[in-house]
């Protein structure tokens, strides 16, 4: 995870949101802000790669950081490592840019994990992306129970933002109907990548249950009104310009965590 890649994101952005929290814990409702890095891997140094990767959140854990990270590798897609960071705001952000710049022996040695990075990755996208609540569906996972992630990519054509937002209710609606427990979380990029774009994430426990989320999909569309059903094939034919979905593991070496959720289950946060 690379601390540098947020200082130049960042410094440029202001949404002008009160100052708030710092991140002191995993998110337990939606997070108004996250910063996604997405590291590209050299093709056979996965395994290096989350290796030398882990020397990242122990060097946080010795300083004793609090700004906390999910990451999580590519299962589907292009082999990738995303590190998912929660934020309050920009003002947090800054925040913790500043902690870090002035604990020196964290920063030396962020600076000598971040020479070694470049042994197995080919290049690094930094993007922030902000909550869409109105958009957003279901009760938030328990992030330390949460093993898998989907996250869908949706790039729209410019000016029908609008119409997009039309049909992620109707969507919304109908998944609803189709399993009450129905739950995944939308942001909108506003760095980082071309927009407009659009992200939804959803997660699960077991991978298993992939093939619920399928027949719950199945019943979706089958039980979707005239009217839902409209609206998402006006979006789909005339503002939609790609969909991609893809689907992590979450690694728990790779991550940065609040000692009680390693303890939670430490077979997994600790283990080998």
């Amino acid at each position: 995870m690379k601390p540098c890649a947020l200082l130049v994101l960042c410094s440029s952005l202001v949404l002008g949101s009160p100052c708030g929290a710092l991140a002191q814990a995993l998110p337990k409702t939606q997070p108004k802000l996250l910063t996604i890095i997405r590291e590209s891997i050299k093709p056979g140094r996965a395994a290096e790669h989350a290796k030398h990767e882990a020397g990242w959140p122990a060097a946080y854990e010795k300083a004793r950081s609090p700004d906390y990270y999910i990451a999580m590798t590519s299962l589907t897609g292009p082999s990738e490592a995303w590190y998912v960071i929660s934020w309050e705001n920009h003002a947090a952000i800054g925040e913790s840019m500043k902690r870090d710049d002035s604990d020196e022996n964290l920063s030396k040695a962020l600076d000598e994990l971040a020479k070694k990075d470049a042994e197995y990755i080919n290049d690094i996208r930094t993007i922030q992306a902000m909550a869409m609540p109105d958009l957003t569906i279901g009760k938030f996972p328990d992030m330390a129970k949460v093993r898998f992630f989907q996250v869908m990519t949706l790039r729209v054509r410019p000016g029908f933002e609008t119409l997009f937002e039309q049909a992620a209710k109707a969507y919304g609606a109908a998944a609803r109907r189709a399993n009450p427990d129905a739950s995944y979380r939308v942001y909108a990029v506003i760095a980082g990548m071309p927009g407009p774009t659009f992200l939804v994430f959803s997660t699960v426990e077991s991978y298993a249950d992939f093939d619920a989320r399928m027949r719950d999909g199945e019943a979706l569309w089958k039980g979707a009104s005239t009217e839902e059903l409209e609206i998402l094939n006006k979006f789909a034919t005339q503002g939609l310009v790609e969909t991609e979905v893809n689907r992590f593991r979450l690694d728990p070496r790779q991550s940065y965590v609040p000692k009680e959720t390693r303890d939670s289950d430490p077979g997994f946060w600790k283990g080998k």
